[in-house]
C-alpha cells in the first residue's frame, strides 16, 4: 500500500538465471560417447521410450512434461517439456539394472540446450547434451554400475530460460536386473497432534518402496518419498479417514488400514475471525493525507467490514517499536480528535465491524532481525491495540521488510531472523489477545506468486532474495490467519499455474493469482515442496479502488468477471485461463482505499454491494 497516488512495483525483479554459470557449465559439456555394440543378452530396459503411452512410466518436474503428435522422431508421439523458471523440465524413470554391467543410454532429441543423462550409477554418472538441435539428433553415452547398484535413473531436462524441448525413442541397452515387484502395504500408520486445518501422519517404510502415496478419505491427497507427510487445507472441527500405500517402478501396493483424525477448533483463523461469509475489506488513511483526502472513521459506510488503518510504522527499520497517531490537523484540517476517533471506532465494532491496524505499507520497512526487536514490536503493537480497543493487526510489509538469507530454501522451516521473529511476535499477540484476534495479510505479487518460479536467491544465488519471502510466513500462521488478500496490483507480469504469465488490470490476472492460492503450488518448481492450498473463507483479492490509487486498477465489470469465474460454475467468465476448482466460499475483496473509493463516488464498494447482494 502506499501513501502516494502510485508507485512501481519492487525494483529488483529476477532476471535471467545463473547466466555467467550456465555459459560455463555448457562450455564444459560432455561429449557425445560413441556406443558399444549390445551384447547378446542385451535388452531395451527403458520403458514407454517412444511415449506411444504418454508420459506412463516418467515424472516431469513441475508439471512441464507432456506428450505430442508433433514434431515426432519414431512412432505417433513424443515428449514435449517446457522449462519454466527455475526449473529446466527434466523428466526422469528409475529402471531396474545388474550390478558391474555396461549399459548404452541413448534418445533423439530436438531444441536448444537438451540434456540426457542417467544417475544412481553407483560409479560415475554420466549426461551430454546438446547446444542446438534444430531436428531431431541422437544423443547417446554409456556408464558402468557399481558392485551393488540394481537401479539407475534415466533422465532428459532442458535448461533455464530456453522453450520447450522434443525428446523421443530413449533406449536404456544393457543385461536386465531382478525384476521389480511391487512393495508391501505400509505398516504403523499413526497421527500425530491435528490443528484446525492440517494432520500429520507417519508409517512404517515399505521394503522396496521409492515413494509412498496418502490418500484422505479413498481419495488421493498427496505424494511423498519420505515415512511422513502433513496434510494441509483442512476444515476444523471435522473427522478424517487418511490411509497411505507404497509405489515403486511395478506399481502401487494396496492401502493401509486407515487412520481416522478430528481436526481442531480453529480460532481467528478457524472460524472466518467473526467475519461475514463476503467480506469488504478496506485502507483508512488515519495517519496521513494525500491526494483522495482524509475520510473520518464515523464517515466511513456500512459496506466495510474491515477497517484497516494506515498505518503503524517503525521508529526505525530494525527497532520494531511501532508508532501510530491520528493525521496532524495542519496535513489534515478535518481530523477529528482522539476521543471521537475512538468513539466511532466502538460504533463501528457494535455494528459487527473489524477495526485493525496495518504495520507497514510503502514507507514503513520493519525488519525484526533481533530478539529484541521481535519483542519491541510485541509490546509496541499491544500498546497501539490497547488504545484504540482493537479487534487486530493487518501485516503490510514492503520493500525490504523481508528478504530470505542465503541458503534459507524451504519456506516450511525458515531460518532468517527477519521470518522467524515474525512468526514468533503474531503468535505472542493471538496468544496475548486469544481466539477473537484477527489476523489479515497484504503482501504484494512478488512476494507470494511469484514463488512458483522463484525463491529466495536460489539454490546457486543471484537471485532477489525478497522473492516469495511471503510464503514462510503465510505457512507458519495458516492456523491463525483470518484472511489472505494479496495487492494483485503495483505488480510485473506472474506465472501462474498454466506456466503462462498474466499481467495486472483485467479479469484473467485475478483469476489466476487467486487460484495458485487456493490450489497451492510447487515453489520453485520442486514438487517437494509445495505451497498447500488455503481455505476460500481465508482468501481475498486487493485491487486499486480507482485509476489515482495504483497501477492495475481494474473495472468494475472485469472484477464481476473475476468473481463469477472464481465463485461460481467452472468456465464462468474465465476467458482462457482454467482454474483448479470453483470456490464459493472465495471471502471477498480488498482495496487500497477506502480514500480512494470515496474519491471515485464509491464504485469499488457499490460494485461489491451489488454482487454480494449488499
Amino acid at each position: 500500500m502506499e501513501r502516494t497516488a502510485s508507485r512501481t512495483g519492487p525494483s529488483a525483479r529476477p532476471s535471467g538465471l545463473l547466466a555467467g554459470f550456465s555459459a560455463v557449465l555448457l562450455a564444459a559439456g560432455a561429449l557425445v560417447a560413441a556406443a558399444p555394440a549390445a551384447g547378446a543378452a542385451d535388452a531395451d530396459l527403458a520403458r514407454n521410450g517412444g511415449f506411444e503411452a504418454g508420459l506412463d512410466g516418467w515424472s516431469c518436474s513441475a508439471g512441464s512434461g507432456a506428450v505430442v503428435s508433433t514434431p515426432v522422431h519414431g512412432g505417433t508421439a513424443a515428449l514435449k517439456a517446457t522449462p519454466a523458471g527455475s526449473d529446466h523440465a527434466r523428466c526422469s524413470q528409475t529402471v531396474t539394472v545388474k550390478p558391474d554391467s555396461t549399459y548404452t543410454l541413448g534418445a533423439w532429441v530436438r531444441g536448444d540446450y537438451v540434456y540426457l543423462g542417467a544417475s544412481g550409477t553407483g560409479t560415475t554418472d554420466v549426461s551430454t547434451w546438446t547446444q542446438s538441435a534444430g531436428a531431431y539428433k541422437q544423443l547417446t553415452t554409456t556408464f558402468r554400475t557399481g558392485p551393488a547398484t540394481t537401479s539407475v535413473t534415466v533422465y532428459t531436462h532442458g535448461w533455464y530460460g530456453t522453450p520447450a524441448y522434443y525428446a523421443d525413442d530413449l533406449s536404456l541397452v544393457g543385461p536386465g536386473g531382478t525384476p521389480v515387484t511391487v512393495p508391501p502395504v505400509p505398516t504403523g500408520l499413526e497421527a500425530g497432534t491435528a490443528t484446525a486445518s492440517s494432520v500429520p501422519l507417519s508409517w512404517t517404510a515399505s521394503a522396496g518402496a521409492t515413494g509412498y502415496r496418502v490418500y484422505r478419505g479413498g481419495t488421493k491427497a498427496l505424494d511423498t518419498t519420505g515415512t511422513s507427510a502433513t496434510v494441509t487445507g483442512l476444515a476444523a472441527s471435522t473427522a478424517y479417514g487418511f490411509q497411505v500405500s507404497a509405489v515403486n517402478a511395478a506399481g502401487e501396493s494396496a492401502k493401509s488400514a486407515a487412520v481416522n483424525v478430528t481436526t481442531g477448533t480453529g480460532g481467528g483463523g478457524g472460524d472466518g475471525g467473526g467475519l461475514p461469509a463476503h467480506a469488504l475489506v478496506g485502507y483508512l488513511h488515519s495517519s496521513f493525507a494525500n491526494g483522495s483526502g482524509y475520510t473520518r472513521m464515523a464517515d466511513v459506510p456500512d459496506s466495510w467490514d474491515v477497517i484497516n488503518l494506515a498505518f503503524g510504522e517503525p521508529t526505525s527499520v530494525t527497532s520494531g517499536d511501532i508508532r501510530f497517531s491520528l493525521c496532524p490537523a495542519t496535513e489534515c484540517p478535518n481530523v477529528e480528535s482522539e476521543a471521537e476517533f475512538k468513539a466511532a471506532i466502538k460504533a463501528k465494532q457494535a455494528a459487527g465491524k473489524k477495526v485493525l491496524i496495518s504495520i507497514g505499507g510503502q514507507n514503513g520497512q520493519v525488519q525484526l532481525a533481533s530478539t529484541a526487536a521481535r519483542d519491541a514490536f510485541v509490546s509496541s503493537v499491544s500498546t497501539i491495540i490497547d488504545t484504540y480497543g482493537l479487534d487486530g493487526l493487518d501485516i503490510d510489509f514492503e520493500g525490504h521488510s523481508l528478504s530470505l538469507a542465503t541458503g534459507d530454501t524451504d519456506f516450511r522451516s525458515p531460518t532468517t531472523p527477519v521470518i522467524v521473529n515474525l512468526v514468533s511476535a503474531v503468535k505472542s499477540l493471538k496468544a496475548k489477545y486469544g481466539e477473537s484476534f484477527v489476523l489479515t495479510m497484504a503482501p504484494e505479487t512478488f512476494f507470494v506468486q511469484l514463488g512458483y518460479q522463484y525463491y529466495g536467491s536460489g539454490p546457486w544465488g543471484g537471485q532477489d532474495p525478497r522473492a516469495g519471502a511471503y510464503l514462510p510466513v503465510i505457512h507458519a500462521l495458516r492456523d491463525d490467519l483470518t484472511l489472505l488478500h494479496v495487492q494483485d496490483y503495483n505488480s510485473g507480469p506472474i506465472m501462474g499455474l498454466d506456466n503462462q504469465y498474466h499481467s495486472m488490470g483485467g479479469a484473467d490476472f485475478h483469476i489466476a493469482m487467486t487460484d495458485m492460492l487456493l490450489t497451492g503450488f510447487p515453489v520453485a518448481g520442486d514438487q517437494s515442496r509445495v505451497f498447500p492450498a488455503l481455505r476460500p473463507e481465508q482468501v481475498a483479492f486487493g485491487l486499486p479502488a480507482s485509476i489515482q490509487a495504483g497501477n492495475g486498477h481494474t473495472s468494475p465489470a472485469e472484477v464481476t468477471k473475476a468473481l463469477n469465474c472464481l465463485t461460481k460454475k467452472a468456465g464462468t467468465s474465465c476467458g482462457s485461463y482454467q482454474t483448479h476448482g470453483t470456490w464459493p466460499g472465495l471471502r471477498g475483496l480488498m482495496t487500497w482505499s477506502i480514500n480512494w473509493d470515496r474519491f471515485n463516488n464509491w464504485e469499488f464498494s457499490r460494485n461489491f454491494d451489488a454482487y454480494f447482494g449488499g
